[in-house]
């Protein structure tokens, strides 16, 4: 039987489903009339991971995933997760990481259906010339979770 938890980030409400088998789901979301409920138990330790690392003590997350997807697509989310914190890559660099530079636009499109934003950063994919391509959640979050991710933060000169 599936859960369902909301929690307030920086970056809006999150929803986060799973189950015995673990977190199928966590996305951010733009509502902001929803439940305020205390998670099931299976969530504990999901939220106190994703509370750390909004406030930057996390860089990795250890927590029982289970997307649901293809094979392919499981195999790109895998890939993903050796994106270490604070770096990013292309959609080039990823496919030919998986054996097939010319799978760029089945890989760009595998990231886009990640359904565990951030567990899974797909938002450290960015195009080739480094600019920021989409994001399910908006490119205003994609830019915030880059800035949130950098290892030296820029300093003011005044």
């Amino acid at each position: 039987m599936k859960s369902k938890a909301f929690l307030k980030t920086p970056l809006g409400y999150a929803l986060l489903e799973g189950d015995a088998a673990g977190i199928s789901r966590f996305i951010l979301t733009d509502e902001d009339n929803l439940p305020n409920t205390t998670p099931a138990p299976e969530f504990t330790e999901a939220v106190s991971q994703l509370e750390e690392y909004f406030v930057g003590q996390r860089k990795e997350f250890d927590l029982q995933l289970n997307p649901q997807g293809t094979e392919f697509q499981k195999r790109v989310w895998q890939a993903l997760q050796d994106i270490p914190y604070g770096k990013t890559t292309s959609y080039m660099e990823l496919s030919k990481q998986l054996g097939d530079p010319l799978a760029i636009r089945a890989v760009a499109a595998a990231n886009g259906k990640n359904p565990l934003w951030i567990l899974i950063p797909c938002h450290r994919v960015i195009g080739s010339d480094g600019s920021l391509t989409g994001y399910a959640g908006g490119l205003w979050r994609k830019k915030w979770l880059l800035e949130h991710e950098q290892q030296e933060k820029q300093q003011s000169l005044f």
